[in-house]
């Protein structure tokens, strides 16, 4: 046996308290059980003044974090678009950690730089992207929107005579953002990232369905005919999962000379299914792409994809020579195609995952929580008091709860409330169409019919507790 040192017995107390966590989740309540100041009191020391074991420190943490974890990936956590964590991703992930590798370049790191060329090839074939579009792995979808709006906007500009990357925004034309009025505010984030601002965006009008109106887009269109434009497109509304009209409006978008940008955070992996590819028609006419991969991948957080159809636009941004580069010749670096150089190797937990679901397993898992998604609405529309404001078209569906006294809105939050409380179950209010409702999201691989049916049973004692 080899000799016990601080870093093994870390290394195996760790794994110890990983499987303890993971065999525990469908027992433990899915929700917090104690408040931040409980976990201030817990976790308040005076800054150590001298070293501490490993084995100790992580028992401790442990000890301390008990109680304030978000049980997101359980089977029965449906608050947020939040998918479990796959068994080969999250080894990977683990081995992503202990391998260390700055995976901004393949002088840095050649695994890196391999794997996430041939992760991306892989992306674009699972998601019917273009196969000649540049891609990059970053953060998440909110960084994945900052990337591609940033390629817009260097295409837009320098189709104008604009030279953004060194002279900057001023004195070029304002660059105008089109959104539906259902867009994700991660979009609103971006453009005040890359100062185009949020007084650029105009939100325009959906459809009952939550899609994009055609007519309001050429009419926008129309009225401001040469200023640079982008139009940013869904597919997956956050609460009712609507898929925006790709083909039409890429056409009339791209008559205008605008740039299409999806926002596909979910979305796009309906493409991997012969059930839901049908929702994405024309979504590769598009000029770019942003997904997330903790959502329907089931990676682990720390992991969003963009890829743009003009990989010119794409690695002006961001490829930027260095007197201490290593060059290579018909290498990928990936520091040029995203915005950060100092970097985690994300590619090992996309390869590991993909390679062990295969097309086929992906198109499972988001097949299966479209199904729960519908099942566990309809469950919850067959209670009394409950209200179905919107069935899902995949996996996103909302409902509120009635007041006798006509309430609703508070009726609603208050028995969230109490779901939230009763730790069997958690799910998150929103406001749509001026109403209070309770979203679901049907997202992690760990979910079953069983998941579903407890999940039912738990409303109804949250109802019956609220009367």
């Amino acid at each position: 046996m080899p000799p016990t040192t601080p870093e093994r017995d870390a290394i195996h107390r760790t794994v110890a308290h990983a499987i303890a966590y993971l065999e525990g989740l469908a027992s433990r309540p899915v929700g917090p059980t104690i408040g931040l100041p409980e976990l201030r009191r817990r976790l308040t020391r005076p800054l150590p003044e001298r070293p501490t074991e490993p084995a100790e420190v992580l028992d401790q943490l442990v000890r301390d974090l008990d109680g304030g974890l978000m049980g997101s990936s359980a089977g029965r956590f449906f608050g947020w678009v939040i998918g479990g964590v796959v068994p080969a991703a999250l080894g990977a992930d683990w081995l992503t950690a202990t391998w260390d590798q700055n995976a901004a370049s393949s002088a840095s790191s050649p695994a890196a730089a391999v794997t996430e060329e041939i992760c991306g090839a892989w992306l674009k074939s699972l998601l019917g992207l273009p196969p000649h579009a540049s891609f990059a792995l970053v953060t998440g979808c909110q960084m994945a929107h900052t990337t591609a709006l940033a390629a817009a906007r260097h295409r837009l500009l320098a189709d104008r005579g604009v030279d953004v990357e060194r002279l900057g925004l001023s004195g070029a034309p304002p660059v105008r953002v089109l959104v539906s009025e259902h867009r994700h505010e991660s979009i609103l984030r971006s453009v005040r990232l890359l100062g185009i601002g949020t007084d650029a965006v105009k939100v325009l009008p959906c459809d009952p369905r939550g899609s994009l109106r055609l007519d309001a887009l050429a009419a926008a269109l129309e009225g401001s005919p040469g200023q640079p434009t982008i139009v940013c497109l869904q597919a997956g509304d956050l609460n009712t999962g609507a898929f925006d009209p790709f083909e039409p409006a890429s056409t009339v978008a791209h008559a205008a000379h605008a740039w299409v940008h999806v926002d596909g955070a979910f979305g796009l992996w309906a493409a991997t299914t012969d059930r839901y590819r049908h929702l994405l028609l024309g979504v590769e006419h598009a000029d770019s792409w942003a997904t997330d991969g903790h959502k329907w991948l089931n990676l682990p957080f720390d992991s969003g994809f963009v890829f743009v159809a003009d990989p010119a636009a794409h690695s002006a941004v961001f490829t930027q020579p260095t007197s201490y580069a290593v060059p290579a010749e018909g290498v990928r670096d990936p520091k040029d195609w995203n915005p950060e150089w100092s970097r985690r190797g994300r590619a090992f937990a996309v390869y590991a995952a993909i390679r062990s679901l295969g097309r086929s397993g992906i198109a499972e898992i988001v097949e299966r929580c479209c199904a729960l998604a519908t099942a566990l609405v309809e469950g919850l529309g067959a209670l009394p008091g409950v209200e179905v404001l919107a069935r899902p078209g995949i996996n996103q569906g909302l409902v509120r709860f009635l007041d006798a006294d006509g309430d609703h809105d508070r009726r609603t939050d208050r028995v969230i409330g109490t779901i939230q409380a009763s730790g069997v179950t958690w799910f998150g209010g929103t406001t749509w169409r001026g109403m209070r409702a309770m979203r679901i999201s049907v997202c992690n691989w760990r979910t079953t019919e069983a998941d579903v049916a407890e999940t039912i049973a738990a409303v109804a004692k949250s109802l019956e507790s609220t009367r």
